[in-house]
């Protein structure tokens, strides 16, 4: 999980440095602490599909449109920025269906 949550905090960081400054916002922080938290209890654990795969939306109506937010503008530019972590995630989106292992 901590791949999971090193993929959002950089997106996160990015979104935020282009639109908002070049230090963390208390709004992006706040976002970045709320996914760190569904990140953690995630009933998948080990397993966890990405959130766009997933079975069970644990984020509340408006941060999983943040969180959108900052993907949508954050997804392209990982590749040139970090592609490990992009093409980790690309990969992980592929690989998992959503359903939970017995």
């Amino acid at each position: 999980m901590n791949r999971e949550y090193q993929t959002i905090e950089v997106m996160v960081r990015l979104f935020c440095r282009r639109k908002h400054g070049p230090r963390l916002c208390p709004d992006c922080a706040e976002l970045l602490d709320y996914a760190r938290q569904r990140i953690e209890k995630c009933p998948f654990g080990v397993e966890k599909p990405t959130c766009e795969k997933c079975t069970v939306h644990c984020y509340k109506p408006e941060m999983r449109q943040r969180v959108k937010e900052v993907m949508r503008f954050s997804g392209p530019r990982m590749l040139t920025r970090h592609p490990v972590l992009a093409v980790r995630h690309l990969i992980r989106s592929k690989r998992y269906s959503g359903k939970r292992s017995k």
